[in-house]
């Protein structure tokens, strides 16, 4: 008898079809997925959008192999799959960049991309992979130095880092979740330029969460929208609207009660100044003076060089820039998260250190970035957490004793005022989302009069509603005479709030102009080093 050989059939190569059908996934009694339904064709940019808890990432870890669903099912290229793990995934060709950094801190560059693969060998001949490596950094859009640490790299490094190691595995189904949140304009569209030219080639197929409708509508060849688990609006993009999208997304009723979602600010005898008129930043007077300031990075070497700027009374400051350009270290540096190497800040006219002192007597505030990390005590409860500023003053001060049922009394009308979702005053502070958790904190920070606020990424992966809210509040301290440094990584947001726009680059401000002259391809070119214009010298 001949022996009968059957060779294996080939692994599919290619772009992937995607169908979910009848997906449903329930957390209790939460039901975070409600028989979803969503079809993506191979080679296409599909966008999912959706508020927070509106199930999107729900239903790309089930895609993903993280959760399992309760009910439905998840079709590949026509056949349904049981992905009981994320190595399941992996073999199918599905690859994800999530929301949060998933990197190796103790590891460089070039051994987190390695160690995103499913092999490695026992010995590994680094002078072969390193230029293996740098073949493929030369063939993106942009490229990190493969020596460095994610603990050297700012936010926006770590998320190329997190794109490069999907890229670096040649995906068939490529998730992204907030991918361009943290890049500027020109890296953002370098991004997905290239990972839509890549789906166009029929080399993989992008399933990408965002919040910015710009990029949707620039980039998404179709889009689905989810509302509390539920699928309730897909079309192709070229038959929809930014405000349709947006409708779509926190429903009629939803976005008519968004407009005001804070209490009403109390009344102040300072009028509201039109964004057109000119701002005075010149003199003492102006609430925040920075003045030659010079600020070391993590590497010892200066991150900020020689800054000075001035932001006046009832205006809005936006520092535009690259991730990376030491905007990081400015921000530490004014809320005395680090060391000053040289320079002066004064507020009111008056020396600040960013004292705690300082703070109360100055009435200086902050919103920094990743604010579980950097403005919360994650163990403590909410409202433990919103009384950290003044847990030692009046009213929740008295007597040599700490009044406990003031602390709570004044977090419950906070969590209701701002709209903040909390199992309860006493739940821990991590329990509760990115957005809520930001509420919170702008419920503490925005207590009280204000002289100068530093605002770095407010809403960084925050939803749509939440977006609008804290934007709003912004705009109300800017109102009642406040002072606000706004950095930002997202061009968009300072165009829209911002009086005056200063780029950074190198750890130096290289141009400024105010916002209604101000214009996205010359901040870009700014941004990224180049010059359409001699940059004016900066007060």
């Amino acid at each position: 008898m001949t022996a009968l050989h059957v060779n294996p059939m080939p692994e599919p190569a290619g772009a992937m079809a995607l169908e979910t059908y009848e997906l449903t996934k329930r957390f209790g009694s939460l039901m975070a997925l409600d028989h979803v339904t969503m079809k993506v064709a191979p080679g296409s940019v599909h966008a999912l959008l959706g508020e927070n808890g509106a199930g999107k990432s729900t239903l790309v870890k089930c895609v993903a192999g993280f959760q399992r669903p309760d009910e439905g099912a998840v079709v590949t290229d026509g056949r349904e799959q049981d992905i009981g793990s994320p190595v399941v995934a992996r073999a199918l060709g599905i690859g994800m960049v999530y929301q949060h950094f998933t990197l190796a801190p103790g590891m460089t560059v070039a051994e987190n991309l390695l160690l995103a693969g499913t092999r490695m060998p026992a010995l590994i001949d680094w002078k072969a992979k390193r230029a293996e490596l740098n073949e493929f950094l030369a063939s993106t859009p942009f490229s990190l130095d493969l020596d460095a640490r994610p603990s050297q790299l700012a936010a926006g490094q770590k998320q190329k880092l997190e794109l490069l190691k999907q890229l670096y595995l040649k995906p068939r189904l490529l998730i992204l979740d907030e991918p361009t949140s943290v890049l500027t304009p020109q890296e953002a569209d370098e991004v997905l330029g290239h990972v839509r030219q890549f789906a166009r080639a029929g080399h993989c197929t992008v399933l990408l969460i965002t919040h910015k409708f710009r990029e949707v509508m620039a980039y998404a060849d179709e889009v689905t929208v989810l509302r509390r688990g539920k699928s309730v609006h897909h079309c192709a993009v070229p038959q929809t609207t930014p405000a349709q999208l947006a409708q779509a997304m926190v429903g009629e009723a939803s976005a008519a009660s968004s407009e005001m979602p804070f209490p009403e600010a109390k009344s102040s005898s300072l009028r509201s100044r039109r964004r057109d008129e000119p701002v005075d930043v010149i003199g003492a007077r102006a609430p925040l003076m920075v003045r030659n300031l010079e600020v070391a990075g993590d590497r010892g070497t200066l991150a900020v060089r020689s800054l000075s700027l001035s932001v006046a009374a009832g205006e809005i400051l936006g520092i535009a820039g690259v991730s990376g350009n030491g905007q990081r270290e400015l921000v530490e540096a004014l809320v005395g998260q680090r060391h000053r190497a040289g320079g002066e800040v004064e507020v009111l006219g008056q020396p600040y250190h960013a004292g705690r002192s300082e703070n109360h007597r100055l009435k200086v505030r902050s919103l920094p970035e990743e604010p579980l990390r950097n403005a919360c005590v994650a163990e403590m409860s909410v409202a433990e957490n919103m009384a950290l500023r003044d847990f030692d003053l009046a009213p929740l001060y008295r007597a040599g004793r700490l009044r406990y049922d003031a602390w709570r009394s004044r977090a419950r009308e906070w969590i209701t005022a701002y709209g903040i979702k909390a199992q309860g005053d006493d739940a821990p502070i991590r329990s509760l989302s990115g957005g809520n958790v930001q509420r919170a904190v702008l419920a503490r920070e925005l207590h009280g009069e204000i002289n100068v606020l530093i605002a770095a990424n407010p809403v960084f992966g925050l939803d749509f509603a939440a977006v609008k809210e804290i934007h709003s509040r912004l705009r109300d301290v800017r109102t009642r005479g406040g002072a606000v440094l706004l950095i930002s990584e997202d061009l968009d947001e300072l165009m829209e709030l911002a009086d005056r726009i200063v780029v950074m680059s190198e750890g130096c401000l290289v141009f400024e102009t105010s916002a209604v002259m101000a214009q996205r391809h010359v901040l870009g070119a700014h941004m990224g080093g180049g010059r359409h214009e001699p940059a004016p010298a900066i007060a």
